[in-house]
């Protein structure tokens, strides 16, 4: 007698966290084949009601799964319980999809952007674990790989312009607070950040590494050379501003082989995950505020760079909160299901 397929038992561990909730979102949305799904915190989260599409579901301690039974861990808590517990999932049985930063440079651990490197992900079985890139990295990635697979990119300068949400619920509330507080005239409080946040921008994410670099920008250079190519020499500078959702790139591009803004623009627009809005007028672009909410990275301001040979210049946003973290997060789920490297386990049983 044939089995009847079942759906999977999926954990979101961070569930009551900005990219957590966004996960529950998403898996909704896309209609995720999931039989059950655990939204998972800190002890003192316990009991939570987050929601899941038309429910609502209650928050489970993570130290109180059984990850025997889940088969799919998203995770979106931070390098320190990833570090303690990403391992002890992933030999429970449970593949995990890791947010943090931490597995990201481990050679035993893919680093997965579904449009750009799918076929890496065949690499999870070393560790049951699977890492998704940093969010300014992520939109970055995809839409540069259409462009290299043509022209062969030699170097890439990225400047950046990340969004609070980047940074957690505190520095979204921080944003909100520092704003009210200058219309109103109070002091203007400063905890999330090193200065003030509302009306400003802020040259420095993450702390700072010996050569001057913060560790942001470093993330960006070892990310993209390990999802797309180690000969792409890159160099960014990440700067957070008073943006509450999605992150804006200004990217400056040197190729191997001709092409040109028209070129650059059509390829764009057949590639997948890309969107381009690129209309010579006032407005003819994208900016965040429009990104929000969306799962496409956007693309707009393409055009040549005479400064140098075989160069283009672009503007790339994309709402960090989704294809930055949690849709990432759940495409790779959808590409393990769908190469079938992952099936229910109760239906194996």
């Amino acid at each position: 007698m044939k089995s009847i397929p079942m759906g999977y038992v999926i954990a979101v561990v961070g569930a009551t966290g900005n990219v957590g909730r966004e996960m529950l979102d998403i898996l909704s949305e896309r209609g995720f084949p999931a039989d059950r799904v655990i939204p998972v915190a800190s002890r003192r989260s316990q009991g939570t009601e987050v929601s899941y599409g038309d429910t609502t579901l209650k928050v489970e301690a993570l130290e109180h799964v059984d990850f025997t039974q889940v088969d799919l861990c998203l995770m979106s808590a931070g390098g320190a319980i990833a570090k303690e517990w990403a391992p002890k999932i992933g030999k429970d049985g449970a593949v995990v999809i890791d947010n943090s930063s931490f597995f990201r440079t481990d050679p035993d651990v893919p680093l997965i952007v579904p449009e750009v490197n799918a076929d890496a992900i065949e690499g999870f079985t070393k560790k049951n674990i699977i890492a998704n890139p940093n969010c300014s990295t992520a939109q970055l990635v995809v839409a540069l790989k259409p462009l290299h697979d043509k022209a062969t990119i030699t170097r890439c300068v990225v400047s950046t312009y990340q969004s609070v949400s980047g940074a957690g619920k505190d520095a979204m509330d921080e944003l909100f607070t520092q704003t009210r507080a200058v219309f109103v005239s109070d002091p203007v409080e400063t905890n999330k950040f090193p200065k003030r946040i509302a009306f400003n921008l802020i040259p420095q994410i993450d702390v700072f590494m010996e050569d001057g670099s913060t560790k942001e920008e470093w993330k960006m250079m070892v990310e993209t050379k390990k999802i797309l190519d180690p000969k792409i020499k890159l160099s960014a500078t990440c700067v957070r501003v008073p943006v509450f959702i999605s992150h804006s790139e200004a990217v400056n591009l040197e190729f191997e082989k001709p092409i040109t803004a028209e070129e650059a623009r059509d390829i764009l627009r057949e590639a997948p995950g890309c969107l381009v809005v690129d209309k010579h007028e006032p407005g003819g672009y994208v900016t965040p505020y429009e990104a929000a909410g969306e799962d496409a990275t956007y693309i707009s301001r393409i055009r040549e760079d005479p400064t140098v040979e075989n160069g283009l210049a672009m503007w790339v946003v994309s709402d960090n909160l989704r294809k930055g973290a949690a849709l990432n997060t759940v495409q790779i789920a959808e590409l393990l299901v769908n190469r079938k490297l992952v099936t229910p386990r109760k239906e194996a049983a």
